[in-house]
């Protein structure tokens, strides 16, 4: 009897990366590889058509982060596992993965036989996590962000007026301002750009 193979979901916006990946992953005899996408959200829908073992996703990506899809599925109760394999190594950013039901968080410099066997041990229930990040986690500064907080501070880094961030989320200026304010000082920043490059030096964002 043919022994059945760990049907994959790579999802990558770079296409030279995704498509290494993909070709890499294909050579390992118990490892299928039935789709792959530039962006979370296309990749939450091919999850929905294929129902893969495992979808292997980058972190920062256009229409849907790696940690929103994880979270997105967990929400869900999906019975695809997530893992994460990107360029980030702070803690902030592997407990926001793990907070979100990711059962594997590798680096882009990993091996791919160190690809592959995470993704054997993630599919036999285990978890892999980069050793490097592993005890970093624990010393890891609570996350004092929320998801609205996340929302504004991507929108702002992006460029986006006030009045644009506030037409996009269907509320006031003045309610956005609000929560700028109630965000800067959350962080003890300067001022909203620099709330920004807090929370990203930190993987909260």
């Amino acid at each position: 009897m043919t022994e059945r193979k760990i049907r994959l979901v790579i999802v990558e916006d770079q296409a030279m990366l995704r498509e290494a990946i993909v070709t890499l992953l294909s050579l390992e005899g118990d490892l299928q590889v039935v789709g792959h996408a530039p962006d979370g959200q296309a990749a939450y829908a091919m999850i929905t058509e294929h129902q893969p073992d495992i979808v292997v996703t980058d972190i920062e990506m256009p229409q849907m982060s790696g940690i929103d899809l994880a979270e997105k599925l967990r929400r869900e109760k999906a019975r695809t596992q997530v893992m994460i394999v990107t360029t980030f190594s702070r803690a902030g950013y592997l407990k926001r993965a793990l907070d979100a039901g990711v059962r594997g968080y590798l680096l882009k410099d990993s091996p791919i036989t160190q690809l592959a066997d995470a993704i054997r041990k993630v599919a036999a229930g285990g978890r892999a996590v980069a050793k490097e990040l592993a005890d970093a986690v624990w010393d890891a500064a609570p996350d004092p962000l929320n998801d609205r907080d996340r929302a504004i501070l991507r929108m702002a880094e992006a460029g986006r007026s006030n009045q644009e961030i506030a037409e996009a989320l269907s509320l006031s200026p003045g309610t956005i301002r609000n929560y700028f304010s109630e965000t800067v000082q959350k962080l003890g920043a300067r001022n909203r750009m620099d709330a920004g490059r807090i929370a990203r030096r930190n993987g909260w964002l």
